[in-house]
């Protein structure tokens, strides 16, 4: 699961407070500062979570304007809009992600 967060220390803070109340044992061993000083952290506990403090191709205020509201067991979460996965995968440059976004684009 990839998580994109707004680059604040609040919201590090309050990620990293979910991530210990849903018992992800990871999330005790870093600080929201250590957080944030990288664009990405890897989170493995049962699941695998990462984190990113940026994304190539989207900015994340732009990302927040445009995001997609899901539900999920009662839930809601927000995910990027197909416009900016596609520019992400695109910007990251790499073949798998390439691959996503040329299936991507053929829905």
């Amino acid at each position: 699961m990839d998580i994109l967060i707004e680059a604040t220390k609040d919201n590090a803070e309050r990620l990293l407070a979910a991530m210990i109340e849903a018992r992800l044992g990871t999330a005790t061993m870093i600080t929201a500062d250590e957080l944030l000083a990288k664009e990405i952290i890897i989170f493995q506990d049962r699941i695998r979570i990462d984190v990113q403090t940026k994304t190539p191709g989207i900015e994340f205020a732009s990302a927040w304007q445009h995001r997609e509201t899901m539900t999920y067991q009662n839930r809601t979460f927000y995910v990027l809009s197909r416009e900016d996965l596609i520019a992400s995968k695109r910007a990251a440059g790499r073949a798998i992600d390439l691959e996503d976004v040329r299936l991507l684009e053929l829905e």
